[in-house]
């Protein structure tokens, strides 16, 4: 897979016996869904979890729900939605959990959901407030095995974003090209043709985050990938190809989004 997942308490999870199932969604999804992640995990005590931030929204599809709770003992619901983040969301797990994470990016979640991110951002949001999916969580149950499952996502999403609301074609245009490389954000709003304040505002409201936000958060996802290589390149390296002024940018942009630093991240700390 080439998302950057979440997991910076990699240890207590790694001594976890847990199964996981991997695989992309129907081509005709490209570009909405990103991935789909089939997850198992036994009867397990409370494990820390850091969620960092993200270029892609994730729903997680319990078919059995572990207990999600927050640092100050809110209960987080089952099968959430977790929105566009600026900041890490820290939780802890316990219990069986079965299910599967799907990541959409802001064009699928827009088509998916039919509302303006913005109401998502930093969020996690009971995905039953936003969409009737017990009927398909029942057939997901039902289905032998996860290939057969993921077809019945494929199948499920296909029909839902093929009828939703597409994002206006300047906010849409910024997003792809933000991520394709990195580029100012004068200069995306200067080719959406709108004035800045405008352009600002149409793509927080639609996207969830403001652009310069997005920006750091896809160069960040852009480092965490590279350190994420078998044999990575050396820190300063990774900051000159993924942008940064120099390494200590890079080490404070990684600390303040994800909590740790890009060394702890790409050796498991």
């Amino acid at each position: 897979m080439a998302d950057w997942s979440l997991v910076v308490a990699r240890k207590d999870i790694e001594r976890s016996p847990s199964e996981h199932v991997f695989s992309r969604p129907d081509p005709r999804l490209a570009g909405l869904v990103r991935t789909y992640a089939a997850h198992t995990f036994p009867n397990t005590e409370p494990t820390p979890w850091r969620v960092t931030p993200l270029t892609v929204l994730t729903v997680v599809l319990d078919l059995e729900a572990p207990q999600r709770r927050l640092p100050d003992g809110t209960d987080l619901p089952s099968c959430p939605v977790l929105g566009l983040r600026d900041r890490p969301l820290d939780l802890e797990q316990a219990g069986v959990a079965r299910g599967v994470s799907i990541t959409l990016t802001p064009p699928g979640a827009y088509a998916l959901f039919g509302l303006p991110l913005k109401e998502l951002a930093n969020e996690t949001v009971p995905l039953a407030d936003l969409l009737r999916v017990d009927l398909l969580r029942e057939r997901l149950a039902e289905a032998d095995g996860w290939p057969e499952r993921f077809r019945l996502l494929d199948a499920y999403l296909l029909g839902r974003v093929a009828r939703g609301p597409a994002l206006s074609g300047q906010v849409e245009g910024a997003w792809h090209r933000l991520m394709s490389s990195p580029v100012s954000v004068g200069a995306l709003a200067e080719a959406s043709g709108w004035t800045r304040q405008h352009f600002h505002a149409r793509f927080r409201e639609q996207i969830g985050l403001a652009p310069r936000t997005v920006a750091r958060i896809a160069r960040l996802n852009r480092a965490a990938l590279l350190l994420a290589r078998p044999e990575p390149p050396s820190l300063a390296a990774v900051a000159h190809v993924c942008g940064y002024v120099d390494q200590p940018h890079l080490n404070r942009d990684f600390r303040t989004l994800t909590g740790c630093t890009p060394t702890d991240y790409r050796t498991g700390g």
